[in-house]
């Protein structure tokens, strides 16, 4: 019986082992592959989320700035009615 339960208790012992170490390899796999993807999205050239929104905005008030030209330029030529943009 005493043989029996060594056999036993060195199964599990190497069962956590192997369990230790497939978590091991698990979180070295999900860094690789994060690393490898951080430097595809770097090597892409793509725009933060901010400084998008920041060059929308302020393209808008360009446009209206414009806009309001346009129509004073308009009704200073004496025409009353600007330009479709």
């Amino acid at each position: 019986m005493a043989q029996s339960s060594r056999i036993l208790d060195n199964v599990g012992r190497l069962m956590n082992d192997a369990a230790g170490v497939a978590d091991g390899v698990r979180r070295e796999a999900e860094s690789m592959i994060r690393a490898q993807a951080e430097r595809f999205v770097m090597d892409m050239n793509l725009v933060k989320r901010e400084d998008y929104d920041a060059l929308r905005e302020l393209v808008q008030a360009q446009a209206a700035e414009l806009k309001a030209l346009k129509a004073e330029v308009a009704a200073l030529k004496g025409t009353g009615t600007p330009p479709a943009a």
